[in-house]
């Protein structure tokens, strides 16, 4: 049987390497990433500084924590001070009388950090202490 076609066949050599983008749609693409970049920068700035005014609103509010102080059987007022006893309480409350009257308080529903050097009234509940004089943990705070 004869072939009027040969069997191997020759291909041409030369590949064809696609385009590279011309310069005026380079320019475009680098511009638009450039400015989304840019966008970026400036709303995460902008929302920044609006958490910042937040905090500072937070700081100064009045009352923090579960309003229904009937829900709370204990309530102690005076300076809010940074500092447990023994690892008893990461803040207290200082009061007349000298720091046998201290209260040592711990929160895990109001950040009692916004109210440091304050005079405060807070409701809570008392905790048994091993070395505090009376430990509660708090549930609202007011300043006075």
């Amino acid at each position: 049987m004869e072939h009027s076609q040969p069997i191997i066949h020759q291909f041409n050599n030369q590949r064809s390497l696609p385009k590279s983008p011309s310069f005026p749609i380079l320019l475009v693409i680098i511009l638009t990433v450039g400015l989304g970049i840019l966008t970026g920068f400036f709303v995460a700035k902008k929302q920044g500084v609006n958490n910042q005014n937040i905090d500072n609103q937070l700081s100064t509010a009045k009352a923090s924590g579960i309003s229904d102080k009937s829900t709370f059987k204990d309530k102690a007022e005076g300076i809010l001070k940074e500092g447990g006893i023994d690892g008893e309480g990461n803040f207290h409350l200082e009061r007349p009388g000298g720091l046998s009257q201290n209260v040592y308080l711990t929160s895990s529903t109001v950040d009692l950090q916004r109210y440091v050097n304050r005079k405060v009234r807070v409701w809570g509940a008392t905790f048994q202490a091993q070395k505090a004089g009376w430990l509660m943990d708090v549930g609202y705070v007011e300043l006075l």
